[in-house]
């Protein structure tokens, strides 16, 4: 069956600032958590990246060739606000918005994200990152100056990427939290304090413009291990605290009532302030964003007794699936755990849905010739095929289709081994070499699928 995407699809390309410009601390930019960071055996440090400081219009020339008409990218805070809570940096704003004009100029959409895991260095030394109040309203404050600047030119927003990461124990590494004992009452805390700066900001957007925003989560599916009925428990305890938990807020302005539930069983107090909830329940999203790579399988045999469901794929989650291929990392290949994400989730909110980070990690060596990635041309086929029955055969409307990613950059952990892109770029975790943009044959390939609408997969 033959489903033909809408006329307005946005096919597109996301990256994150820290992973792909570079040039920290020029121009007046400030110090994030990322900025002193030494390489290391497997990683690259955070001082060049990709260069795409002085570099984007050729990334700007390969998105536009490509036939892609939507960018995501993220404004770095500490650029722009050197501290995080103190004066604004005029240069750093000016780069973003010669950036926003020149993919206009270009035919490309801008979609900018606020936060991506880089908090002003500052801010997490002072304050201990969103375990503080100070730092949800130096966010809102930072956010609301971005909108005011750019929100004219900019059509979609989002403010924190892949925000259910705080709420499982990576929101201990991305939020700035930078001393304590990292119990559970500080997870829900930082949890509550990034959902109030959500809606704060969500609720500012829709207020004073015409432009439109959505809560993003990383979107994984979770599969019980077994036909154990715990198993099967454990899987709908972890999609409801890590995936429903944040729908709610970003779709009906209030937490899950189990997650409640769970925090008043166990006397967790998590920093909610009754004004707080005020705020949440004004929130709604004009969409759901979200990233997609892999599903999982949840083993709660592995679990121990009393674990917090928000730390069972941490002690029962299994990255092996006999049924699924997986890359060297062990993310396993799963393009139908796509479409059922997007069916069940329109099917429980009823809100467009929008796939912004989607794509396959290998390690790769450019000797010359192009590379010949056919298995990332059979990853993002799939996923597309996944994607297009997900809107004509089960009725899910989606807005478009940004992959990660176009170029190749350093994943969030700083190695360049795990690549991405469709383009190679050419440097390695510690020989910067030339940083040549050299297209796969992906590239190609995608650019075929673009110029169609999505109609030509082979």
């Amino acid at each position: 069956m033959v489903h033909a995407l809408p006329k307005d699809f946005l096919w597109g390309n996301s990256t994150s600032s820290m992973q792909t410009e570079g040039a920290d601390q020029e121009d007046g930019k400030g110090k994030s958590v990322y900025s002193d960071r030494p390489a290391t055996a497997n990683a690259s440090d955070w001082q060049v990246a990709i260069d795409e400081y002085h570099r984007y219009p050729e990334d700007i020339a390969l998105m536009k060739a490509a036939g892609m008409n939507c960018y995501r990218f993220q404004i770095s805070w500490s650029r722009v606000c050197p501290t995080g809570d103190g004066d604004f940096n005029e240069a750093g704003i000016a780069f973003y918005a010669k950036l926003i004009d020149d993919l206009l100029a270009a035919g490309i959409t801008p979609m900018v994200c606020l936060y991506h895991f880089d908090m002003p260095l500052a801010l997490a030394k002072q304050y201990n990152g969103f375990m503080s109040r100070h730092v949800v309203e130096a966010f809102v404050r930072y956010a609301k100056a971005m909108i005011d600047r750019f929100a004219d030119k900019v059509p979609y927003w989002l403010t924190f990427n892949e925000q259910n990461l705080y709420f499982q124990p990576d929101a201990f590494l991305i939020s700035g939290y930078d001393h304590g004992n990292r119990s559970l009452s500080d997870l829900y805390t930082i949890n509550h304090h990034v959902m109030l700066a959500h809606a704060t900001v969500a609720n500012y957007l829709h207020a004073t413009t015409h432009a439109q925003i959505g809560g993003m989560l990383a979107y994984v599916q979770t599969y019980p291990a077994s036909p154990d009925p715990q198993d099967a428990l454990y899987a709908q305890q972890i999609d409801e605290f890590l995936n429903r938990n944040q729908l709610d807020v970003f779709v009906n302005g209030h937490y899950s009532s189990q997650v409640m539930r769970y925090m008043a069983n166990h006397d967790i107090d998590g920093d909610i302030q009754d004004a707080d909830l005020a705020i949440l329940a004004e929130c709604h999203s004009d969409y759901i964003a979200f990233s997609y790579y892999q599903s999982t399988l949840i083993d709660s045999h592995h679990v121990p007794i009393g674990t917090a469901p928000n730390n069972y794929l941490a002690a029962g989650g299994l990255t092996q699936n006999p049924t699924l291929p997986a890359n060297e990392w062990h993310w396993v290949v799963d393009p139908t755990g796509f479409r059922n994400l997007m069916t069940s989730v329109y099917n429980s909110y009823h809100t467009p849905m929008f796939p912004v980070e989607n794509g396959l990690g290998v390690r790769e060596q450019y000797d010359g010739k192009p590379i010949n990635d056919d298995y990332r041309i059979a990853y993002h086929r799939a996923h597309l095929q996944a994607l297009k029955a997900a809107y004509g055969e089960d009725g899910v409307p989606i807005i478009g289709y940004l992959g990660w990613g176009l170029i190749d950059i350093p994943s969030s952990s700083g190695n360049m081994d795990k690549r991405y892109g469709l383009v190679y770029v050419d440097r390695t975790n510690h020989d910067l070499r030339t940083l040549a943009r050299i297209p796969k044959r992906s590239y190609e390939w995608f650019k075929q699928v673009t110029m169609s609408n999505g109609e030509r997969l082979d």
